[in-house]
């Protein structure tokens, strides 16, 4: 059938936001795992329980459209959680890993609030209401995170990456 509404392109998105947050919901874990920084790791295991609410919200939004939120692999989340399972696995000092991963996370983020951005969009273009009051509470969720994520990296984890020096160099 394809593609032939606005509201068809807003189901399809929408589905494929709900797979990209089930795909963090089995990487955070690993990713808090990983990392050294208290902060970080807080701000991971934190992200984690936001995503959990994020999976609620789209089910809610799917409830509400009458809709199956399963059918669509998202393809760039599985391609963002391999980079950063690369990072975990990674040789790296703790502390520029550290950093890697919060680059990966950020890359996240950032595909993320487009995804969330364009749903808005279309939610509001259709009128869906109570989905935009939803889907703006997600938007800024993830803004917040990805704001953490640059505070730690700027103030904490950057600096120390920075100041690791390999064995042998004076």
């Amino acid at each position: 059938m394809g593609l032939t509404t606005l509201k068809d392109l807003y189901i399809d998105e929408l589905k494929d936001l709900y797979n990209a947050e089930g795909q963090l919901l089995k990487a955070l874990p690993k990713m808090a795992k990983a990392a050294t920084d208290p902060k970080l790791k807080e701000s991971f295991e934190t992200h984690l329980t936001q995503t959990e609410g994020h999976v609620s919200r789209l089910t809610e939004i799917f409830d509400a459209l009458g809709e199956k939120p399963t059918g669509k692999v998202c393809k760039a989340m599985q391609g963002l959680v391999a980079e950063g399972a690369e990072t975990i696995d990674e040789k790296a000092t703790p502390e520029v890993k550290d950093a890697g991963l919060i680059a990966a996370a950020q890359r996240v983020e950032h595909y993320e609030m487009a995804g969330y951005g364009c749903v808005r969009a279309y939610a509001e273009a259709l009128g869906e209401t109570n989905a935009l009051k939803l889907l703006n509470e997600t938007y800024g969720e993830e803004q917040k995170a990805d704001a953490l994520l640059t505070k730690i990296a700027e103030s904490v984890v950057n600096p120390k990456a920075n100041e690791k020096k390999p064995a042998g160099v004076a």
